[in-house]
């Protein structure tokens, strides 16, 4: 796992694998870490993770108007977790807690270039 992701995080991955936690918990977590305040390039580790929510549920966080800055905050969209992905969610999940999210992301991912993964990545250009 990336040395930048929060102990939060790996808390909450912990406790998924372990069981005492729920996948939507997971989601909010990885997602607040991923797109949140200061989780810009540092879950990067996460991406395995991300894939998994981006498939679920595409609408993982939401764009809402920043009245303090310029642009949008991003903001969690509260949504139950699809039961049919628990698995694929758990495979990211060890995949990330166990290190190997670099052999995982090098192989090819059928979301890379998707609708999501392209707003997401207009939205950052236009505050990079």
């Amino acid at each position: 796992m990336s040395s930048a992701t929060s102990s939060t995080v790996k808390e909450t991955l912990a406790a998924y694998l372990a069981g005492r936690v729920k996948a939507e918990r997971v989601v909010a977590e990885v997602a607040r870490e991923y797109f949140g305040e200061g989780g810009r390039g540092k879950g990067e580790g996460l991406q395995p993770i991300i894939e998994v929510m981006e498939r679920a549920h595409p609408g993982v966080i939401e764009l809402a108007s920043a009245a303090d800055r310029p642009g949008y905050a991003v903001r969690l969209a509260e949504r139950p977790f699809p039961k049919q992905f628990d698995g694929a969610l758990r495979a990211a999940v060890e995949t990330v807690v166990s290190g190997n999210s670099a052999s995982a992301a090098a192989a090819p991912s059928p979301l890379r270039g998707g609708f999501f993964s392209r707003i997401v990545q207009a939205i950052r250009r236009v505050f990079s």
